[in-house]
């Protein structure tokens, strides 16, 4: 078997020899190029054809954005962006432009878990992004502020009531795109509080809230212990717990232990729903590697909610959704640009459910 060839990008000769150590520890992977700037990345991208790529984003020359886009316009390829936590907003940016997903720089004990990410998304086959006058086009919402989707938002005056709808929705490699492509097409009054469980780096949560609330006519936070949902309103799990729910709609947030393997949990979220609501339970699973959220979905499958698997086709990677549908607990598959419609008819609006809003 070929081994897994990586270009290494930073401006950095320290972070890149410590990144290019970890690579070349890990059977299976070899460092295939480095460049120290955005225009280098972007010739030896070109020029060596890599399996994978990490980037950093603040660089001379030209920065990480301007060369995610160049090489996803040009020769695309997975992208592992390596930054630091004060450029989490940045990264997920970079995400929108092509990025796979988002990852502190590693430290000298973190080899292990790079590789094996680095093996995972050199794996995913990823397509050229066409750039219209000089700017690359997305299919997601604006990150506009002032859009009108936002300007139409109505703030909820009253938690979710018991008998009301609650969605949960479970992702991981992929997932923010995804994501981006779902939440912008809900609208200002839509009537159900949304849930999510999407695996990621510890510190980017807070920077992925943001984003998502700059797509989304909704708004986005992270959660806190003993909050009451809110209709209308988004909740992004931190990584740093595992977000449930508890009696009375309740955020609860368990703690986390260094030997779980998924964080923040999808099963944990989903199988709480399923306790908590039952039949009222809307629970969607997206792209992502693994098997989380495959329990979660049934039980809440088994519960009487509805469940939605996100299909092959529009999947990055059909991992955990194929392994939701295996077990038995998925009603339905949908391409992704049709399930924000599918949930806005599960959930209806609160102006039609005579919701309190302001």
């Amino acid at each position: 078997m070929q081994p897994v060839r990586v270009l290494v990008v930073d401006d950095s000769r320290s972070a890149r020899s410590l990144i290019r150590a970890l690579i070349e520890a890990a059977p299976g992977l070899v460092v295939c190029g480095e460049a120290a700037d955005g225009r280098e990345a972007v010739e030896k991208a070109l020029a060596l054809k890599p399996d994978v790529v990490t980037m950093d984003l603040q660089m001379p020359e030209m920065d990480g954005m301007q060369a995610i886009e160049e090489i996803m316009a040009r020769q695309a390829v997975p992208i592992l962006v390596l930054s630091d936590l004060a450029d989490a907003p940045n990264a997920m940016a970079a995400i929108a432009r092509g990025a796979l997903e988002a990852a502190r720089k590693p430290t000298f004990d973190e080899g292990p878990g790079l590789a094996s990410r680095l093996r995972i998304l050199a794996r995913i086959p990823v397509i050229r992004h066409i750039r219209r006058n000089g700017a690359l086009t997305f299919k997601q919402g604006s990150d506009d502020p002032a859009s009108p989707a936002r300007l139409d938002a109505r703030v909820p005056t009253e938690p979710s009531r018991p008998g009301s709808p609650v969605v949960a929705i479970a992702s991981s490699t992929g997932g923010p795109q995804a994501l981006a492509r779902i939440l912008p097409d809900l609208p200002a009054d839509f009537a159900a509080p949304v849930l999510i469980a999407q695996h990621i780096s510890d510190g980017f949560a807070g920077a992925m809230a943001d984003w998502l609330s700059r797509l989304c006519a909704l708004p986005v936070k992270i959660p806190v212990e003993g909050e009451a949902l809110m209709p209308g309103q988004i909740y992004l799990a931190d990584s740093i717990t595992h977000m449930t729910l508890g009696a009375g709609r309740r955020i609860r947030l368990e703690q986390r232990m260094e030997s779980d393997m998924y964080r923040p949990s999808c099963d944990r979220l989903l199988a709480s729903v399923a306790a908590q609501v039952g039949r009222d339970a809307v629970g969607v699973i997206l792209t992502g590697m693994g098997r989380d959220g495959a329990q979660g979905m049934l039980a809440l499958a088994k519960a009487g909610g509805t469940t939605i698997a996100q299909d092959e086709a529009t999947s990055v990677i059909f991992g955990m959704n194929r392994e939701a549908i295996f077990a038995g607990g998925v009603q339905m598959t949908l391409p992704l640009d049709l399930i924000a419609g599918k949930l806005c008819m599960l959930a209806g609006r609160r102006a039609v459910l005579g919701i309190g809003i302001a």
